[in-house]
């Protein structure tokens, strides 16, 4: 279908809504192969495709109008379904297309084609954005998922392969509303979103600028960049110690500054980074942050801790990337987060869904250094 009228699409959403009785879809679109032994990533990538189409189990997010929005997930939102949640899956998406670009002669290569192919339909996308229309839905997944989106249009736009080309461009009318919809809502945000999970401004705010540049939104950057500032230009003396929380996978500080380190000149960020963190030492040492401890992974929110470890080794490497040659502060944060990276990696694995549906992106997101190559 290339185009869409109003009266097919009308049609479109009568057939989903009155159409056969909902089934699970949790079918392999084709075989997953082993992992090649030296190669971190095939790991990840197999987490990934073990979950995008795997509808069930499913937390979903989801305003009920009335009774026909009753659905399963697949039939609500079904190019993002799997992965237990719609943010998952997003991510889970990205993973895939990150490992197409990074790892060419992966053997994953055949599997992930074919699943992206199942997902990126004009079809799909489509009934995304009805879902999106729905009374009730402003702000659906905003914005951790939504800049995780946007991250992935980057991630396709990045790309001269005529295949991911063609996928971006089928993504296009979702990622049009996520910015329509975000540069609506930042005029409005009065305060920033301090918190160690999902609604964390700071981290998201990174996610959407590294988008903006890479597909040239100069207005969308520029907004982005005037709020990050607005918030966090005098900040200072962020409470580290206090740091993590119980259920945390992003780090209000770390996260901070790894933003900050996007919208400031190089010496400006320099000093900003001294009175923001000024526990940071100068002395090479890795025992000023330690990992978080996860005592149970099979508990899904207590699990977000072997997330923090991942996320706060990517800020902390992308912190370090944005100071001065032979700044003292440096070699402290790469040994930080050399500890931090060692932690959260050997916690990836495919024992537990808890974690096994989301943290493959984040040690994706480290491990292929996205947000670096952004910088």
């Amino acid at each position: 279908m290339n185009k869409l009228t109003g009266l097919a699409f009308a049609g479109l959403l009568t057939l989903s809504a009155c159409g056969p009785a909902d089934t699970t879809v949790d079918e392999p679109v084709a075989a997953i192969p082993e992992a090649r032994p030296d190669a971190v990533n095939d790991r990840f990538a197999r987490l990934a495709l073990s979950c995008v189409h795997k509808e069930y189990p499913n937390k979903i997010s989801h305003v009920l109008n009335d009774a026909a929005d009753a659905r399963t997930p697949s039939r609500l939102t079904p190019a993002f379904y799997g992965c237990f949640d719609w943010h998952s899956s997003v991510h889970g998406h990205w993973l895939l297309v990150r490992i197409l670009k990074t790892d060419p002669a992966s053997p994953m290569k055949p599997a992930i084609l074919a699943a992206l192919d199942r997902s990126f339909t004009q079809d799909n996308i489509a009934l995304e954005l009805a879902y999106l229309d729905g009374e009730g839905r402003k702000g659906f997944e905003r914005p951790y998922g939504t800049a995780w989106l946007l991250q992935l249009v980057a991630e396709l736009d990045e790309s001269d392969d005529p295949r991911l080309k063609t996928w971006r461009e089928t993504l296009r009318p979702l990622e049009e509303r996520i910015v329509a919809e975000t540069q609506e809502w930042l005029p409005k945000l009065a305060y920033p979103i301090r918190l160690g999970t999902h609604n964390q401004s700071a981290f998201a705010f990174g996610l959407m600028i590294d988008y903006a540049r890479q597909t040239g939104n100069a207005a969308f950057e520029k907004a982005l960049v005037d709020k990050s500032l607005e918030f966090h230009r005098s900040d200072v003396n962020c409470p580290l110690a206090y740091e993590p929380s119980g259920e945390d996978f992003l780090s209000p500080c770390l996260m901070e500054a790894d933003l900050m380190r996007r919208v400031m000149p190089q010496a400006e960020f320099a000093a900003w980074l001294d009175k923001f963190l000024p526990q940071i030492p100068a002395d090479g040492s890795a025992d000023w942050l330690t990992p978080g401890e996860v005592r149970d992974p099979t508990d899904g929110k207590l699990v977000h801790l072997d997330g923090v470890n991942l996320s706060r080794a990517w800020a902390m490497e992308g912190i370090a990337s944005a100071l001065p040659e032979g700044d003292a502060r440096v070699p402290a944060l790469l040994a930080a987060s050399k500890a931090h990276a060692t932690s959260g990696l050997a916690a990836v694995s495919a024992d537990n869904y808890e974690g096994s549906h989301w943290l493959g992106s984040f040690a994706t997101y480290l491990t292929t250094k996205r947000g670096i190559a952004a910088r």
